[in-house]
């Protein structure tokens, strides 16, 4: 089992200031579209926080000078959140290539939705693979299997646990969401797969079968798609097991234990 040294608690710590950043940002856009709706404003356009939703919000003037003041504060805390957001993630680019553990993130990169932040966040909370006996546990350490109730006999499995690294589980879940497109390897996805082993990219084209098909079956069963996105969630985290495996077999990774090398 590999040991996270010091320059991998630091990736970690950078990874969750970001966390926490996007989190911040994320309450202030609730509380400012909370003010909109108490007065009656609304957006027009199609999706918010685009450029020219920003550009709309720029031009609007409140009815009171105290609420204005409120608007603008809700305003600048969205503005500072996003730019402390791009900082951090300018120095986890800066950082990647002096970390160990870059083979693996290069390689989570592979799977469709997982771009250089979602991958390096990942690896930074989960860090050595081979320490999960089997996929399953992965899905437990992040709290996507369903917890169970059971009284004799019967016994019912319900929402999620929650459990565990909770990071780590709201990153499967927003990657979750690309696979409800049909499978295909986009010009994007080809560039980052290029010059990773075959196993790897092999690994990352089953897991666009799957995840894609059984979107596609959840949603036909008229499950709610947040319910289905879980559930893809889940089954993804099988797929970034295997992956971080094969490259801690392959002795890719910095430091990995050479009992559980292949061959």
């Amino acid at each position: 089992m590999r040991v996270p040294g010091a320059a991998d608690e630091a990736v970690r710590d950078l990874v969750r200031a970001r966390e926490d950043a996007v989190r911040e940002c994320r309450n202030a856009r609730h509380r400012l579209k909370a003010l909109l709706l108490r007065n009656g404003i609304a957006y027009a356009g199609k999706s918010s926080w685009t450029a020219a939703h920003l550009r709309w919000l720029a031009t609007l003037k409140l009815e009171h000078a105290a609420q204005q003041i409120g608007f603008q504060e809700y305003l600048h805390a969205i503005t500072e959140a996003t730019a402390r957001i791009a900082r951090l993630e300018q120095a986890m680019r800066e950082t990647l290539p002096e970390w160990s553990l870059t083979p693996l993130v290069q390689a989570l990169q592979a799977l469709r939705g997982v771009q250089l932040i979602a991958a390096m966040t990942l690896v930074g909370e989960l860090q050595d693979f081979l320490r999960f006996e089997s996929a399953r546990k992965l899905m437990a350490f992040v709290g996507l299997v369903p917890g169970e109730h059971s009284s004799g006999p019967k016994r019912r499995q319900g929402s999620i646990t929650k459990a565990g690294n909770s990071t780590a589980r709201r990153m499967m879940v927003e990657i979750a969401w690309h696979y409800q497109h049909p499978a295909r390897v986009t010009p994007i996805i080809a560039t980052r797969q290029d010059q990773l082993p075959k196993a790897v990219t092999d690994i990352a084209w089953k897991a666009q079968l799957r995840l894609n098909a059984k979107f596609k079956r959840l949603l036909a069963r008229r499950v709610m798609k947040n319910k289905a996105v879980v559930a893809v969630a889940r089954e993804l985290a099988g797929f970034v097991w295997a992956i971080g495996c094969e490259v801690h077999n392959s002795g890719l990774a910095g430091d990995a234990d050479p009992r559980h090398r292949s061959g």
